[in-house]
């Protein structure tokens, strides 16, 4: 069971499914918002880490932007990063915040908690093909993009959007949707700019997922 409810915030779910809108439907796909490792430059995968002073800015910058797009439905992966960036967008808009593992971030394995200038010097090649062919690496009790990729069609498939939805994950989440929407190959993983706090626009009708805009 993938999904789970907070249910502390009303009938979202319910409402939205009632006052179905006709297709496509948008969907918002956003990333969290800076943390504490990500400003230490620290690889964080499943670990948990909170969001910095600028992380929680970025949050309520995206609540405003979301109570602009009439946001009626907000989904998370689980880890406290995300659910940080997602928890002000279902405050003020009075929904449930439902949360998702198929939404976690790629698992780093052996990197996870070290920071990156570490890795560089002890883990070089690997290192270089996670910037250079990211599409051929394997993380030591890890994951590859294509896990992840897998994990992301799973989640879309069953998303079944019937209003306006924001999604909050991570990094390597966002950059396989992005991909997987522009019909490209996972070469072009690192092709977009996916900033903390940032978000990608698709539209969604049935199975197909088109990319509108990048914020």
């Amino acid at each position: 069971m993938h999904l789970s409810l907070t249910h502390r915030r009303g009938l979202s779910r319910v409402r939205c499914a009632v006052q179905r809108k006709a297709l496509p439907v948008r969907v918002f796909v956003a990333r969290h918002g800076e943390t504490t490792w990500n400003l230490a430059g620290r690889y964080q995968g499943r670990r948990e880490s909170a969001l910095s002073a600028l992380g929680m800015s970025q949050a309520f910058a995206l609540s405003d932007a979301m109570v602009q797009a009439r946001v009626e439905r907000v989904v998370s992966s689980p880890l406290l990063r995300c659910t940080a960036t997602a928890t002000p967008v279902a405050d003020r808009l009075n929904v449930q915040l439902e949360t998702d593992d198929r939404l976690l971030e790629i698992a780093h394995g052996t990197w996870e908690g070290r920071l990156r200038d570490e890795i560089a010097a002890n883990d070089p090649l690997r290192y270089r093909a996670w910037r250079e062919d990211p599409a051929h690496v394997a993380f030591d009790g890890g994951e590859r993009i294509g896990d992840v990729l897998a994990r992301w069609r799973a989640f879309a498939a069953a998303l079944q959007p019937s209003c306006t939805t924001l999604v909050v994950t991570h990094d390597a989440v966002v950059r396989v949707a992005l991909v997987l929407a522009q019909g490209r190959a996972l070469d072009a993983f690192w092709d977009a700019p996916v900033g903390n706090g940032s978000y990608a626009a698709f539209d969604v009708d049935g199975e197909r997922w088109t990319l509108i805009a990048l914020s």
